[in-house]
């Protein structure tokens, strides 16, 4: 891939910069659905939602979970803001899991008390997250 086709993506979390380098595409879910991000794409302010990131560098492919966040896109640079984002080797699988499952059973069994949204929002996390690690 020539260098011309790379942009500058910065990933940056409330903590530490989680990512900072050149890539060819980055790819990830947006409240409006999911967005594949190449250079000189239109400028764009979008708001991120939970599920995989995934950065194509110039020779490798990387894949992480991300929850949520912001993510400004120029034609020749992206940055996202993100609440949490996880390399595979950050997660815990069996915390993962039982998030999962207690999400599930939160949306079976609904009540009036229940807050859908966050049930809702948790599984998708946790799916992110396992589908990171065992990918």
């Amino acid at each position: 891939m020539a260098d011309r086709d790379l942009f500058p993506l910065k990933i940056i979390t409330p903590d530490r910069i989680f990512y900072e380098g050149e890539a060819a595409m980055v790819e990830f879910n947006t409240t409006e659905g999911e967005v594949g991000i190449l250079k000189n794409h239109i400028p764009l302010t979008v708001m991120v939602a939970p599920g995989i990131l995934t950065i194509t560098e110039a020779e490798e492919r990387k894949e992480a979970a991300l929850h949520s966040g912001f993510a400004e896109i120029l034609p020749d640079a992206v940055t996202i803001l993100a609440e949490i984002v996880e390399w595979p080797t950050e997660i815990d699988v069996q915390r993962a899991e039982e998030a999962k499952e207690r999400a599930e059973e939160r949306l079976r069994v609904k009540t009036p008390e229940t807050d859908v949204a966050r049930a809702e929002t948790a599984l998708h996390r946790a799916v992110a997250r396992i589908h990171v690690v065992k990918n």
